[in-house]
């Protein structure tokens, strides 16, 4: 049953309610093991794929963290215009690996990240003109793209249930036994009345590494090896700038401020039961370019609001600012303390995978509730279905740009969101609306 947000002062489903911190730190820390494997994913595939030694990437893990901590602090506590004062927790996009690949091959890694210092500017211009371009997100274009969102995530919570794209034993009896576990774990948790219910998603990851670490699952040997106290490194990489490289990522931080508007309207339809408003439209895309901006100087890739979290936010309804922060120190201490890191980075993806396929799925069931408030004519069935259709499909199977140019190929097959969004703009632009009968 759907709680009331703002049901009474203290409450955790109160954006801005006084919460002890007793309750407020165990829900925080929800929120980090939920986004921990996808702040630091991107990071190390990108050092595989480029090469990068070992110390430098244990490095670039831990400035991550603090990152993410500053980003989120900034769209909870508002700077100016930079914030959206929403539940949402920043962190590493995935989206930017392709692009990073390309870009780190043909010059390097710090022409990468000048490359994000210069691209993050160009964000942050697109912010300032979200309100004049307010009609590329009606109702109708902003479900579809949660829906997007949730349909795309699926594969990457399955994969985690398997215990991570790659690994040797995916897929495995210990893997799969794990995830399915976890998730019968949540759902007798979602049963019960109270505190036990809204942290049913941590008990369910708690008792996940419990068991894996039970079933020998787990090296330790990281966290042994990790030190206890480590300042975040200030330009670990020197960055370098090339035109190329500054014009591939500039559009990949269109792409980027398009799933961030995606994030933001996925929490307020999924736990507000609204849209979100201009200012907290370019409040978000804002701070998502200042966080990016701040990262480059940290060697860390652009940052965005992680999906993961969106999805606990619409299972939980849980919208408290100050449960959010606590779980944004708690990020912060990870950045000073290599081995509070090292403690989550060793747990199995499997342990995540089960509580990861709940919450996508919510994501999608989101998307859904907020298509069926629009009324489906044939006008709407239309743009639903190419932009669906088109957006997932090529998303699927993306050789079928593999032709095209690379940019093309590298926008638009490697994100069914921004496909999506991009059809459903240009249909509920173009197709005639049906004037009204007159009376």
């Amino acid at each position: 049953m759907k709680r009331n947000v703002g049901m009474k002062e203290g409450s955790v489903y109160e954006l801005d309610g006084r919460v002890p911190l007793k309750k407020a730190l165990p829900l925080g820390i929800q929120h980090v093991l939920a986004m921990f494997l996808g702040n630091v994913s991107p990071l190390l595939i990108v050092c595989g794929l480029l090469d990068i030694a070992l110390d430098m990437k244990t490095v670039l893990i831990q400035n991550a963290m603090f990152v993410a901590a500053i980003a989120t602090l900034l769209q909870l506590y508002p700077i100016r215009r930079f914030g959206s004062r929403l539940p949402i927790v920043m962190g590493t996009s995935s989206g930017f690996i392709g692009t990073a690949q390309i870009i780190g091959s043909a010059f390097g890694y710090g022409a990468l990240m000048g490359a994000s210092m210069v691209g993050s500017l160009f964000e942050m211009v697109l912010g300032f003109f979200i309100r004049p371009l307010r009609k590329l997100f009606p109702p109708i274009v902003t479900s579809l793209v949660i829906v997007t969102m949730g349909l795309t995530l699926l594969p990457v919570g399955i994969n985690y249930l398997g215990g991570g794209a790659g690994a040797a034993d995916f897929g495995s009896l210990q893997h799969l036994g794990v995830g399915f576990f976890v998730m019968l774990v949540i759902l007798i948790a979602k049963q019960m009345k109270g505190f036990i219910n809204d942290i049913s998603i941590l008990i369910g990851i708690v008792a996940g590494y419990l068991l894996a670490i039970a079933l020998g699952m787990v090296d330790f040997q990281p966290v042994a090896e990790a030190a206890w106290i480590s300042l975040p490194q200030f330009l670990p990489v020197m960055p370098t700038f090339h035109m190329e490289a500054i014009l591939a990522m500039g559009i990949m931080f269109v792409a980027t401020a398009v799933e961030t508007i995606g994030n933001i309207s996925g929490i307020t339809n999924g736990a507000f039961d609204r849209e979100a408003t201009i200012e907290e439209m370019q409040g978000g895309v804002l701070a998502d370019s200042a966080g990016s901006f701040f990262g480059s100087f940290f060697g860390v890739l652009p940052c965005t609001a992680f999906a993961q979290n969106v999805g606990l936010v619409v299972v939980s309804k849980i919208v408290n600012r100050f449960v959010i922060m606590t779980g944004a120190v708690f990020l912060l201490l990870c950045g000073f303390c290599p081995k509070l890191s090292a403690l989550f980075s060793v747990m199995p993806q499997s342990v995540l995978g089960g509580a990861a396929v709940i919450m996508f799925a919510m994501i999608l069931v989101s998307g859904i509730q907020s298509l069926a408030r629009e009324p489906i004519d044939e006008r709407a069935g239309l743009i639903i279905a190419l932009s669906l259709g088109l957006g997932v499909g090529i998303g699927n199977v993306p050789e079928v740009l593999a032709q095209l140019p690379q940019w093309v190929s590298s926008i638009f097959a490697q994100n069914s969101i921004i496909m999506t969004f991009v059809i459903a703009t240009l249909l509920n632009l173009l197709l005639p609306k049906k004037k009204k009968a007159e009376e």
